[in-house]
């Protein structure tokens, strides 16, 4: 541009300079002058043009230039893919495919802000004392993986978004080589504070122009939860054995902050209301704070709390006490070995600090089940 255009360096810079890329115009001076890159050729009359053919290439609504901020492009666009897949209701693998898509979403995010601040990214190994590069089988540089991202010490994401990632992680290892049963209910808390995390990350690193809220507000449904469909989502979930072990494991090693955090499982409660307001007509969610008008006549507590627990005498005197006499510690015994019930996957109890073992209402519901079944063994003589 210096040689083949009249443009000053004002001009100039404007044609190199971005939000995510400030350019201080005397660079251009020192080039217009010869005193720095006398060593770097100038551009051909047809690079220049392609160039100009092709510019400004930045998205306007963040300022990101799709060549030099493409990593910054992909993350963005990777976690609105996510989040679209998941919400697709003619979906069948909506957290698989949510998880795979939301790692690569963050790679992409923490590889362009290390890069951006001059960490080396790249796997690098010894042969014959002397340090390389590590290459993919053909000839690519290797790069650090989402795990290595979080484990460098400078990683920009809180603890509890990290706790969240690895836990996304850990499952994604259980699930990529195998086929699973519907897991989207059981683990949909973390994906929502894994899409939450990832706006509030984007911002914090790149700017608050690159926030997704404008892309993504909110999942429409064409009904609203019938009474089955609410006492459905309440019941407990049928949650492959192979993923509830990972499950359990990975929180086990986490602090009680940590697993309440809500960057590491964000939880919601939808209250339906009647909107007497016109200015509120189409208002589908309203979050009402204790302590307000409004908010003080809103009947519902939220309570964080341990589930039931149950010795097996009992389930037993509560078994018999609906109408089922005949029903003794031995059947419940029998029952709970057949079903091989104290497997850590199914979750329908727990060994306490006493040693002694607890079980949960989920099991209550599966021995009433069959003492229903079998009315005539357990019933009245």
């Amino acid at each position: 541009m210096v040689t083949s255009t009249e443009l000053n360096d004002q001009d100039i810079l404007a044609f190199f300079t971005r939000p995510t890329r400030s350019i201080n115009h005397a660079r251009i001076a020192e080039i217009r002058n010869d005193t720095k890159h006398r060593s770097v050729n100038a551009a051909t009359q047809m690079e220049l043009d392609s160039f100009l053919a092709a510019w400004p290439q930045i998205d306007h609504a963040t300022g990101t230039h799709f060549i030099g901020d493409e990593l910054l492009v992909k993350a963005r666009e990777a976690m609105i893919q996510a989040v679209q897949g998941f919400n697709n209701p003619r979906a069948y693998f909506k957290s698989e495919t949510f998880i795979v898509i939301a790692v690569i979403a963050y790679t992409y995010l923490l590889h362009w802000h290390y890069r951006r601040n001059g960490v080396d990214i790249r796997y690098r190994r010894r042969v014959d004392g002397i340090e390389t590069v590590s290459r993919t089988r053909h000839g690519a540089d290797k790069h650090w993986e989402l795990e290595a991202c979080l484990d460098y010490a400078d990683c920009p994401l809180d603890a509890p978004t990290v706790a969240n990632l690895r836990f996304l992680i850990t499952i994604r290892h259980e699930i990529e080589h195998q086929l699973t049963n519907r897991i989207d209910g059981a683990i949909s808390a973390k994906l929502q504070a894994c899409c939450m995390n990832f706006n509030r990350a984007i911002m914090d690193i790149a700017g608050a122009q690159h926030g997704l809220e404008r892309d993504l507000a909110l999942a429409l449904q064409f009904s609203g939860i019938s009474r089955d469909h609410r006492d459905l989502l309440l019941s407990e979930t049928d949650m492959p054995a192979n993923i509830q072990a990972a499950h359990i494991e990975f929180e086990d090693g986490l602090t009680d902050e940590m697993v309440t955090d809500l960057r590491y499982s964000y939880r919601v409660a939808y209250v339906e209301q009647v909107v007497n307001s016109r200015g509120k007509a189409d208002q589908v969610i309203e979050f009402l704070r204790p302590g307000t008008e409004k908010g003080d006549h809103v009947r519902l507590a939220l309570k964080e709390v341990e589930r039931p627990k149950l010795k097996p005498g009992q389930i037993v005197a509560l078994i018999q006490n609906e109408g089922y006499p005949r029903f003794n510690v031995h059947h419940h015994t029998r029952l709970w070995q057949t079903a091989d019930a104290k497997a850590p996957g199914k979750a329908f109890g727990i060994t306490l600090a006493d040693g002694a073992w607890y079980w949960y209402p989920a099991w209550v519901d599966q021995v009433r089940t069959h003492v229903q079944a079998n009315a005539e063994q357990f019933g009245p003589a």
